[in-house]
C-alpha cells in the first residue's frame, strides 16, 4: 500500500510543483505547469531484466505522439481535451431537446438538421437514411477520433509497459482502467448503430460520461485524486471502521424505530400512482379516510383512490424498516424532507436524531474529510522539504519587493517618472491616496458615509414598488445618488489623474495598469452606469433599472481597504491551486456524473415535482448541486433513485465539500495570521473568591455561604433544590404550552416561585458578603442597587415578577399576556449559567478572537448584502414557479417566488439561510440558480467563519478553564478512561481468582472463558482460538446477523402476510431457537466471568458492562413477552414493538469490532466542556423554540383550514381562514375547521427548532419577529448550538484515534521484526 510505483512519484512531484523539480531526458519539462501524461510513463521502458527494449523509429514516434512529447502531440492533446469537453457539453445540452421530457418552445426550436449536426435525439433527423439510429455528425466524428486513438493505443500498448507485449499482453491492457474507460466512450455507438439501430437505449447515451475520465488520463494530475482517497481511507481505516459500524448501527437501530412510529402515521400515507391508477388528484384524496390493515398495507378507497390489481395506489412511507431506511438516512444526513408530517412519537424521534444521532453518524465523513485535507497538508510539506529552498527564497523576495511596490503606490509620497515635481498634482495624490491630512481624513469619512447611505437608499427603494414611498421621498434619494455618484466620479477622476506621482503608475500605461486593478474598477462600477443612464434618458431621476441599481451595493466594497479580507482570496486559491484543481475537477465529475444519472432515474417518475426537475440535466444539476452540498429538499424517488441518494450522501458529499472546505479554512487561516500577534494574554484569576468574615458581617455571610452551597450539607441540599426546581420548573413551562395542561401543575409552579422568591431573599441579604458587589468604597445601599440590575438578578426577577403582577391584578394587561409571561418562565435556564459558566463566556470569546471576528464579520456581512441583492433581482420578478399559499405577505392563491423576495428587507433572511448551506426553498428561475451556485461555491465557507470562530473561541476557553482545573492531578490518564480502565490496567499480570468450590470448577470455567473469547498468548500477546472456538465464533456471527435480517424482512408487508402471524410460524421458530442461543452465550459469560480480565474477573461487573447490558437486553424481550402472552396482555401492536426490539442483536457485534463500548470514553473525555457547551446549546434551543412559538403560532402561513372554509370572507360576518388573528378565533368560528400547521405548542416547536439548529430550515416564511429570531441562528446560533458535536467529535478521534495508533503500532513493530533477518 506504502510502495508506490516511480510513475506516481513523478505525479505526486508534479502534483505539488516545485522549483527544484527533477529535469532530465525521461521526464521533459511541460509548459505551463501543466501535468500530462508524460508524468505516467516514462519514455523509456524497461522489462524485468532491465534490459531496454528496442523498437522501430516509426512506433516510438507515434507513442510519444499520443503521450504528448512532441509539439504535435502536445496540440493533439488539446484537441482531445477539447473533444471530451464538447462531448459532455453537447450530451448535457441535447436533454434540453427532447420534446418527450422537455415539452416547449425550446424543444422546438432545434429541428432535423439542428439535431443531425449537433445531438442525435430522433432518429428520423437528417442521418436516418443512413440507418444507424439516433447520432448526429458531431458525435461520429468524435466517436472516429477516439476509435482510431483507441486503436493507436492498442498498437502501441507494449511501449507503455512491458506487461503488454504480446497477445496475453494485450489482452491485459484491455482490462486495464484507461482502455475500459475509453471502450466505454466509443463501444455503445458501435452497438446502437450496428447491432440495435431501432432501439433507443438510454445507457448507451450515458456512458457518454464516462469520456470525462479520458481527462483523468490526458490530465495526469486528476489520477492522483485517486491515489489520495486510497492513502486516506488505509490511514483512516481503523477510525473509519469504527465510526462506519456506530454509523450503520445508529441508522439500522433508528429506522426500526421510525417504523414503529410512523407505521400507522397517516398523514405519511403517499398516492404516488394516482392519478395514474386513479382519477383522483393527489392534492384533493384526504389520507385520513385511508385505512391500514395489519400487515400495513393501505387501502384509500374511501378517499377516492382505489388500489388496481391488488397493487397499493397509495401507501405509507414507513410502511416497512427497508422503505424507512432511506427517511431515517436523510434525516441522519440533517434533511427533514416530511418535517410537518411525523407523529408526536416520530417528532420524538425526529428530535433526538437531530440533536445525538446526526453527530454520530457524521463521524464516517467527517473524519474522511479531515483525513483528506491532512493527506495534501502531508504531501505539501514533504514537497517543501524536498526543495532546496534558492528559487523559493527568491521569488519570495520578489513577491515582497512587488506587495511592497504596491503598498508603496497608496501609501507614499514619490516623484513623478521624469522627476519633475509638480504640487498640484502631488497635494491631490497626498489627499486622495495617501490620506496624510486633516482635510483627507474628514473627505474619507464623508465618502464611507456616501457608502452607507446609498447602501440604505437601495434598501429602502426596494421597497418602491410597494406604493408606500411619497414623491418627496424618491426625490429625496434621487438628488442624494446624484450628490453620491458626483463625489465617486470626482473622486476616481482625480485618483487616476494623481496616480503618476507614484513611482508603479508614471504616464498612460500607468494609470491604465491601476484603473485596472480591483479596487478602481469598483469605484468605476459603483458610478459609471448611472451617468449612461441619465445620458440616455435625459431626466434627472434615479436609475431605474435594477441591476443598475445593485451597483451601488458594489461601493461596500470600498472598505476592503480596511479589513484587507477579500485580497487573501486571492492569495488562498494560488496557494491551494493544485489542490483546488485536482478536488475542484473530481467534484465536477461527481456533479455531471450524478446529474445525469438522476437525470435517467428520475424523469419518468409519477411524482410531477420530481419529474419536472430532472426533466433535463440542467434542471437535474441544480438539485444534484444541492444534493452534493448536503441538501435535500425534494422527497419521493424512485426506488434506485432513493439508492443514489445514499450514496451521494454517504460518499460524494465528502468529496464535495472538500474544495469548498479548502476556501473557507483557508479564508480563516489567512484572517487569523493578520491579527495583531503584540495583544498582550489576559491572566484569568482562577482563586477562590474570598467571603467576608462571618464574624464582622454576621447575617450576611451566613445567607451568602447558605445560597451558594457552600459550609454546609443543607446549604448543598438547597442549592440541588434550586438545580431540580430550575429543571423541573422549564419542564412544567414546556408541558403547560400543551391545550388541556394549561393549569395542571399550577400548584408546583407556585411552589417554585415561592422558593424563587426566598432564594432572591436571601441572596439580596447576603449580597453584603460578596466581593463581586462590595469592592471599594461603595455603601450598602449602592452595592444593593448594583445587584439588583446585575446579570443573575434580572434573570431571578424575569423569572418570578410576572407571576405575582398577574396573581395581583386580574384582568390587566399582565393577565391578557399571561403566555408571554408564561415563556419568562424558561429563562431560569439562565441561572444554571451561575454553576455551569456558558452564556457568561460569551465576552471572553469576543475578547479572545475580537481582531479575527470583527474582519470575517465584516467579509460575511459583505456577501450576504450582496448576494441578497443579487437574490432579490434575480428573483423579485419570478413568477415561473408556484409556491404556498403566502397570506401574510399579501399573496392568498397563485402565489410565486417574487412574492418572497419583493423587497431587500424580505430577502435578506432567506438569502442568510441559504447562505448557511440550507436550500428548503427550490423554486428559482434560471438567474436565481446561478446566483445560488455562487453562494454554494464560494459564499458558504466564508460567511460560516464568523460563526466558526465564536464556536472555537468558546471551546478554547472552556477547554482552558478546564486543563487549569486538572492540573492539580498528578495522575496521567488516557483520554476517557474511568474506573473501569484504570482497574483494568492494575489487573495486568495479575491471575484470576480460585473458585470457591475447588479447582475442577476453576478448570471448566478456564475451558467455557477460552471457548468464548479464546486464549491469549504469553509470548506474542495474540489471541489464540481452537476450531471449536472459531466455529462457535462464526456461528455466534452468522446468527446475529440473521436475526438482524429478520426483522427487517418481517417488517415488509408483503413477507409479513405470507408466513402469518400464526402460532409456530417461521419467524417464531426461528426466535425461540435465537433466543435459546443467545441465552446459553449468556449464561456461559456468567459463568466464566470470574475468569475474564475483561470483566475484572466479576459476573457483577460483567453484567453491568456494555456486553453484559447487550447481551440482556437481546433474550430478555423474550420472556416479557412470554409471560404478557400468559397474562392475556398481548395483541398486534405489542408483539410488533417486542419483534422490533431484536434489533438491538445488531450491538452484540461489539464483540467482533469495538465501538460502542468506548463512546463512554468519548463522553467522560469531553464531560467538562459539553457541561458548558450543552448548556449552552440548551439554552439557545428552548430559548429559540420559546421565541419562535411566541411569534409565530397564529402565522397565517403555517394555516390550514378545510375545504369549505373560504381562504377570504366576502364580508365581516362570513371572515375566511386567513382573517383571524389567531387559529383559536378561527376555530371559534369554524369548529374545528382550522389547524395550525407548526408552531402549536412548546413540544412540537422544539422539533422544529431543533431541525433549524441541525441546519435544515423545513419552514422559511416567517412573521418579522421569527425573520430576527431566525437571522440569529444563522448568524451565531447554529454554531453555538453545533459546538458540543465539535467537542464529541475531537473526542472521538482522542479516544479511539489513540487505540488505533496503538494497534497501528503494535502492526509496525511486528513488521519490523519479521525483517529482521
Amino acid at each position: 500500500m506504502n510502495d508506490k510505483s516511480e510513475s506516481e512519484k513523478l505525479l505526486a512531484a508534479k502534483f505539488f510543483p516545485t522549483d527544484a523539480a527533477v529535469h532530465n531526458e525521461n521526464t521533459p519539462l511541460l509548459t505551463n505547469d501543466q501535468v500530462t501524461a508524460t508524468t505516467l510513463w516514462p519514455t523509456v521502458v524497461k522489462n524485468k531484466n532491465d534490459s531496454i527494449v528496442s523498437h522501430d523509429e516509426n512506433r516510438m514516434q507515434l507513442f510519444n505522439f499520443l503521450e504528448a512529447r512532441s509539439k504535435e502531440g502536445m496540440v493533439y492533446e488539446k484537441v482531445n481535451i477539447f473533444l471530451i469537453l464538447v462531448s459532455v457539453l453537447l450530451f448535457v445540452v441535447s436533454s434540453l431537446f427532447v420534446k418527450e421530457y422537455n415539452p416547449g418552445p425550446l424543444a422546438e426550436k432545434c429541428g432535423k438538421y439542428c439535431d443531425a449536426i449537433w445531438f442525435g435525439n430522433d432518429s428520423n433527423n437528417a442521418l436516418g437514411s443512413l440507418g444507424i439510429g439516433a447520432t448526429s455528425v458531431l458525435e461520429i466524428l468524435i466517436v472516429f477520433i477516439f476509435t482510431v486513438d483507441y486503436l493507436l493505443r492498442f498498437y502501441t500498448a507494449d511501449l507503455l509497459d512491458s506487461k503488454y507485449q504480446g497477445f496475453f499482453g494485450r489482452l491485459r491492457f484491455i482490462v486495464s482502467f484507461y482502455s475500459i474507460v475509453d471502450l466505454m466512450s466509443t463501444v455503445p455507438f458501435y452497438v446502437d448503430a450496428f447491432l440495435l439501430p431501432d432501439k433507443d437505449l438510454a445507457s448507451s447515451n450515458f456512458l457518454r460520461m464516462f469520456r470525462l475520465f479520458r481527462m483523468m488520463r490526458v490530465e495526469g494530475r486528476y489520477d492522483l485524486a485517486l491515489n489520495l482517497i486510497d492513502d486516506v481511507i488505509y490511514e483512516q481505516r481503523g477510525m473509519l471502521a469504527t465510526a462506519l459500524f456506530v454509523g450503520i448501527t445508529v441508522w439500522g437501530v433508528l429506522s426500526s424505530f421510525f417504523y414503529l412510529a410512523e407505521r400507522r402515521n397517516h398523514a405519511m400515507i403517499y398516492c404516488g400512482l394516482a392519478p395514474l391508477d386513479c382519477s383522483t388528484p393527489k392534492e384533493d384524496i384526504d389520507t385520513n379516510l385511508c385505512i391500514i390493515d395489519e400487515w400495513g398495507f393501505v387501502d384509500c378507497s374511501a378517499a377516492g383512490c382505489e388500489n388496481v390489481n391488488g397493487r397499493e395506489t397509495c401507501w405509507n412511507v414507513y410502511r416497512s424498516i427497508v422503505d424507512a431506511s432511506f427517511w431515517t438516512l436523510m434525516q441522519l444526513f440533517g434533511e427533514f424532507p416530511l418535517v410537518d408530517q411525523h407523529s408526536a412519537c416520530g417528532k420524538l424521534l425526529g428530535t433526538f436524531t437531530a440533536i445525538f444521532a446526526c453527530a454520530v453518524f457524521a463521524l464516517p465523513a467527517g473524519i474522511f474529510g479531515s483525513g483528506f485535507e491532512d493527506q495534501i497538508a502531508r504531501r505539501r510539506k514533504q514537497n517543501l522539504q524536498y526543495n532546496d529552498g534558492k528559487e523559493t527564497q527568491h521569488d519570495v523576495i520578489g513577491n515582497e519587493h512587488e506587495v511592497s511596490n504596491k503598498e508603496d503606490s497608496y501609501n507614499s509620497m514619490t516623484l513623478n517618472h521624469g522627476g519633475t515635481r509638480i504640487p498640484c498634482r502631488r497635494r491631490i495624490y497626498n489627499f486622495i491616496h495617501v490620506q496624510n491630512t486633516q482635510g483627507s481624513k474628514i473627505f474619507e469619512i464623508l465618502v464611507n458615509t456616501l457608502v452607507v447611505g446609498s447602501l440604505i437608499t437601495f434598501m429602502l427603494d426596494t421597497m418602491s414598488h410597494d406604493n408606500t414611498s411619497s414623491q418627496s421621498i424618491l426625490t429625496a434619494f434621487s438628488w442624494l445618488e446624484f450628490v453620491t455618484v458626483s463625489v465617486f466620479t470626482v473622486e476616481y477622476i482625480l485618483g487616476i489623474y494623481s496616480i503618476p506621482e507614484n513611482q508603479n503608475y508614471t504616464g498612460f500605461r500607468g494609470r491604465l495598469n491601476y484603473a485596472k486593478e480591483f479596487m478602481p474598477l469598483v469605484d468605476l462600477l459603483s458610478f459609471s452606469p448611472y451617468w449612461i443612464e441619465l445620458f440616455l434618458r435625459r431626466k434627472f431621476i434615479a436609475a431605474s433599472n435594477k441591476w443598475i441599481q445593485f451597483l451601488r451595493i458594489l461601493r461596500i466594497l470600498r472598505f476592503e481597504k480596511y479589513t484587507k479580507a477579500f485580497t487573501s482570496f486571492d492569495e488562498i486559491v494560488r496557494e491551494n491551486l493544485d489542490v483546488l484543481g485536482v478536488t475542484g475537477f473530481s467534484a465536477v465529475i461527481l456533479w455531471i456524473l450524478f446529474s445525469a444519472i438522476l437525470y435517467y432515474i428520475e424523469r419518468n417518475n409519477p411524482d410531477d415535482e420530481i419529474a419536472n426537475y430532472y426533466k433535463t440535466i440542467p434542471h437535474a444539476m441544480w438539485i444534484t448541486l444541492l444534493n452534493l452540498s448536503g441538501e435535500c429538499p425534494l422527497a419521493h424517488y424512485s426506488l434506485l433513485g432513493k439508492i443514489m441518494m445514499g450514496i451521494i450522501g454517504l460518499f460524494a458529499t465528502a468529496i464535495f465539500g472538500v474544495p469548498i472546505g479548502i476556501l473557507g479554512a483557508g479564508f480563516e487561516q489567512k484572517i487569523a495570521d493578520k491579527e495583531d500577534e503584540s495583544m498582550e494574554d489576559e491572566d484569568e484569576d482562577d482563586s477562590v473568591e474570598p467571603i467576608r468574615d462571618e464574624m464582622q458581617f454576621g447575617i450576611q455571610a451566613t445567607c451568602y455561604r447558605f445560597v451558594n452551597g457552600i459550609g454546609s450539607t443543607a446549604a448543598s441540599l438547597f442549592e440541588l433544590l434550586i438545580y431540580s426546581l430550575i429543571i423541573l420548573t422549564v419542564v412544567i413551562g414546556i408541558v403547560q404550552t400543551l391545550p388541556g395542561y394549561e393549569d395542571l401543575f399550577q400548584p408546583l409552579e407556585s411552589m417554585a416561585v415561592f422558593i424563587f422568591t426566598l432564594e432572591y431573599i436571601i441572596r439580596l441579604v447576603g449580597v453584603g458578603a460578596d466581593y463581586t458587589f462590595t469592592s471599594g468604597s461603595k455603601g450598602c445601599l449602592r452595592f444593593r442597587i448594583d445587584f439588583i440590575f446585575s446579570f443573575y438578578s434580572v434573570i431571578d426577577l424575569l423569572a418570578i415578577l410576572p407571576s405575582y403582577l398577574a396573581y395581583c391584578m386580574p384582568g390587566s394587561w399582565f393577565d391578557e399576556h399571561d403566555e408571554y409571561f408564561r415563556m419568562l418562565r424558561l429563562f431560569r435556564l439562565l441561572k444554571l449559567d451561575k454553576y455551569f459558566p456558558s452564556i457568561s463566556l460569551i465576552d471572553d470569546v469576543l475578547r479572545l478572537k475580537r481582531g479575527v471576528i470583527t474582519t470575517s464579520c465584516l467579509a460575511a456581512g459583505t456577501l450576504w448584502i450582496l448576494f441578497t441583492g443579487l437574490m432579490y433581482l434575480a428573483e423579485n420578478q419570478d413568477v415561473s414557479m408556484d409556491i404556498s399559499d403566502l397570506p401574510l405577505y399579501g399573496c392568498n392563491t397563485d402565489c410565486k417566488m417574487a412574492t418572497r423576495y419583493k423587497n431587500f428587507f424580505t430577502s435578506f433572511p432567506l438569502t442568510g439561510i441559504h447562505l448557511t448551506g440550507d436550500y428548503p426553498m427550490t423554486e428559482y428561475g434560471a438567474a436565481g440558480r446561478v446566483v445560488c451556485f455562487f453562494m454554494v461555491i464560494a459564499a458558504v465557507g466564508v460567511v460560516s467563519v464568523p460563526s466558526g470562530l465564536i464556536a472555537s473561541g468558546f471551546a478554547e476557553i472552556v477547554q482552558s478553564k478546564v486543563q487549569r482545573k486538572q492540573q492539580h492531578s498528578a495522575e496521567l490518564v488516557n483520554a476517557g478512561d474511568d474506573w473501569f480502565e484504570i482497574k483494568y490496567r492494575e489487573l495486568q499480570g495479575i491471575p484470576p481468582p480460585p473458585s470457591m468450590f475447588g479447582q475442577r470448577m476453576d478448570q471448566l470455567q478456564i475451558v467455557v472463558h477460552e471457548y468464548l473469547d479464546g486464549k491469549e498468548n504469553a509470548e506474542t500477546g495474540v489471541t489464540e482460538r481452537t476450531l471449536v472456538s472459531k466455529i462457535g465464533r462464526v456461528s455466534f456471527f452468522t446468527l446475529i446477523m440473521a436475526n438482524v435480517f429478520a426483522v427487517i424482512i418481517e417488517s415488509i408487508p408483503e413477507v409479513d402476510r405470507y408466513i402469518g402471524n400464526e402460532p409456530g410460524n417461521f419467524f417464531d421458530v426461528f426466535e425461540e431457537v435465537s433466543v435459546l442461543f443467545f441465552t446459553v452465550e449468556y449464561l456461559l459469560r456468567l459463568f466464566s466471568a470470574s475468569k475474564s480480565r475483561n470483566a475484572l474477573y466479576s459476573p457483577w461487573v460483567y453484567s453491568i458492562t456494555f456486553f453484559g447490558l447487550v447481551d440482556l437486553i437481546s433474550i430478555a424481550p423474550w420472556y416479557i413477552e412470554l409471560y404478557l402472552q400468559s397474562t392475556g396482555h398481548f395483541h398486534g401492536d405489542v408483539a410488533k414493538i417486542f419483534r422490533i426490539v431484536r434489533i438491538f442483536r445488531v450491538l452484540q457485534l461489539e464483540d467482533f469490532i469495538v465501538a460502542f463500548s468506548k463512546l463512554d470514553n468519548v463522553f467522560r473525555a469531553s464531560k467538562a466542556v459539553l457541561q458548558a457547551t450543552g448548556l449552552m446549546a440548551l439554552i439557545i434551543w428552548v430559548g429559540a423554540s420559546a421565541l419562535f412559538f411566541l411569534f409565530e403560532r397564529n402565522n397565517p402561513n403555517f394555516r390550514v383550514c378545510d375545504a369549505s372554509v373560504p381562504l377570504i370572507g366576502s364580508s365581516t360576518l362570513e371572515p375566511g381562514c386567513y382573517d383571524f388573528q389567531s387559529t383559536d378565533e378561527c376555530n371559534a368560528h369554524y369548529e374545528g375547521m382550522c389547524h395550525q400547521a407548526a408552531f402549536t405548542n412548546m413540544p412540537n416547536t422544539m422539533f422544529y427548532v431543533a431541525v433549524f439548529l441541525g441546519g435544515d430550515w423545513g419552514f422559511v416564511d416567517f412573521t418579522w419577529k421569527g425573520k430576527i429570531v431566525c437571522m440569529f441562528l444563522c448568524v451565531a446560533g447554529i454554531a453555538l448550538y453545533a459546538i458540543p458535536v465539535g467537542t464529541l467529535f475531537d473526542s472521538f478521534g482522542a479516544v479511539i484515534g489513540l487505540c488505533d495508533q496503538e494497534e497501528m503500532d503494535e502492526e509496525d513493530g511486528g513488521e519490523e521484526e519479521n525483517e529482521i533477518p
